[in-house]
């Protein structure tokens, strides 16, 4: 449901504006208040869990989520929708980080590669398949039912938290109040920077320039203030020594890159489908069917067989499917047949799939189990800013390269070029004809946007060789396993 909905809304955006009376901008702040509140929450799941114990605080979360889900669907006004949409957010955030927890407390090390399996194609898939369900959605029923099929879901996860999932032990512990205004300050700057940062033309708006700058001044401050006041007045925020496990650290960090490609490559190829191929947004969605369809089986398979192999060949491995599979769209124009658009997106879904579990497991595999709450709150915080630097940094180059490609086009528009007479004759058309200015604008804004989505597909791929780096700065799980096994029956 929580990463489902970080996507689902976004086809019904159009519908949403005359419904409520509201302009784009202004519907704009759906994605923002959702993404920001959530961002801000995350780190704070480790804190939560204690005071609450982690099955009545993932009970609050589901149950809030769920009812903030039902008042989205009723509201008659953007505020309401709005104000309610930002609660979703603050319910929703620590949904990803509690369950990973959960199961890895849960499940035997043998198995934690099945059961992050099975989590991680919700994580993965949910927002694949979040514009396929909002636009069939928004076709059948109403815009209200992207939020209303959150609810008859939320009702059985409470239902089946409250059975299957264990508690633990609720322990006293005072709420920093500082260190959380001061990360909240740099964690809803960062978010609110780079979800409107390409929109408001990034450092020529006046409020893109103060939320970079309280984005600094947050991120410095706290960490000074945590660093020299922990375990003086109140028990920070989260505990930093999670800092100093290695794998955790660097799996994070690779996660925020896969999020990067993983988000970049989801946000740009709809805009392909349906703005320059003319998909109806209902097949265009059902083009995405196929990578998500291709994460799942590699989760599942990945799951069952991670634990045999060294975890960073398999990362290694599935961060080389994504380049080939991105590399490949390099090549696209705009006479694609239908099987050049899938073949790549199953080996891209299928290198997503071995790329996520090995992380995910080897994120956990040295850290203390009193630390795993707060560590999945701010790996899942890792991801979710790593999507949106992916969908701004996409977004920014799609629209500029988009420019640049137009006016290097417009030169080649002069009655003296034998291939632009040669296109118009083809068309029955002659140069003084009035058609023809409109015919050439709109095919060089055709040729242009796929132009700017070839260079987005090359940063995807740039983003993934970085990557290859660090993969083998991270410890042998295998001997990490064997040492956490050692330390246990000590």
């Amino acid at each position: 449901m929580q990463t489902l909905d970080t996507t689902i809304v976004n086809v019904a955006l159009p519908c949403m504006q005359g419904s409520l009376n509201a302009t784009y901008d202004q519907l704009a702040w759906l994605l923002t208040s959702y993404m920001v509140a959530s961002a801000i929450f995350m780190p704070l799941t480790g804190y939560f869990s204690d005071i609450l114990g982690r099955k009545n605080h993932l009970l609050w979360c589901i149950g809030g989520f769920t009812i903030t889900s039902a008042f989205c669907g009723i509201s008659t006004s953007i505020t309401q929708i709005v104000v309610f949409r930002l609660l979703q957010g603050v319910f929703g955030a620590a949904l990803v980080p509690l369950s990973q927890a959960i199961i890895a407390d849960v499940y035997p090390k043998k198995e934690m590669g099945k059961a992050m399996s099975i989590w991680g194609a919700g994580i993965l898939v949910g927002p694949i398949l979040g514009p396929t369900l909002g636009g069939y959605l928004t076709d059948i029923a109403s815009w209200r039912w992207t939020f209303y099929i959150n609810i008859p879901i939320g009702i059985m996860a409470f239902l089946l938290a409250r059975q299957v999932v264990p508690n633990t032990i609720k322990k006293n512990r005072s709420f920093d109040w500082i260190g959380f205004i001061l990360i909240a300050i740099a964690v809803g700057s960062i978010q609110y920077l780079l979800d409107r940062g390409n929109h408001d033309d990034w450092f020529s708006s006046l409020s893109i320039q103060i939320s970079a700058f309280l984005a600094v001044i947050g991120l410095i401050s706290f960490f000074v203030y945590s660093y020299f006041h922990s375990g003086k007045h109140c028990q920070a925020i989260f505990n930093f020594s999670i800092f100093r496990d290695r794998n955790f650290i660097l799996s994070s960090i690779l996660l925020l890159m896969l999020g990067v490609g993983l988000f970049g490559s989801m946000f740009i190829f709809p805009l392909l489908l349906q703005r320059l191929l003319n998909y109806p947004v209902i097949s265009s969605g059902l083009m995405m069917t196929p990578r998500a369809i291709s994460t799942m089986v590699s989760m599942f398979i990945i799951g069952r067989i991670c634990h045999r192999f060294d975890s960073r060949k398999l990362v290694a491995m599935g961060v080389l499917m994504g380049v080939i599979g991105t590399y490949a769209c390099t090549y696209y124009s705009l006479e694609l047949n239908t099987w050049w658009l899938i073949w790549p997106s199953i080996i891209q879904g299928f290198g997503f799939g071995m790329i996520f579990i090995p992380l995910g497991t080897t994120a956990f595999s040295t850290l203390p189990d009193k630390l795993r709450a707060e560590a999945a709150g701010l790996n899942s915080l890792m991801r979710t800013v790593g999507g949106s630097i992916g969908i701004a940094v996409t977004m920014t180059i799609f629209t500029r390269q988009t420019q640049v490609a137009w006016n290097q086009l417009v030169g080649f528009i002069n009655p003296y070029n034998p291939n632009l007479t040669e296109y118009l004759n083809s068309a029955n058309l002659h140069i003084d004809n009035p058609l023809v200015p409109v015919l050439l604008s709109g095919e060089l804004a055709r040729q242009a946007a796929m132009l700017s989505m070839l260079n987005v597909f090359v940063f995807v791929v740039l983003s993934f060789l970085v990557m290859l780096p660090l993969i083998f700065v991270l410890k042998h799980t295998k001997n990490t396993n064997k040492l956490m096994e050692s330390i246990s029956l000590e």
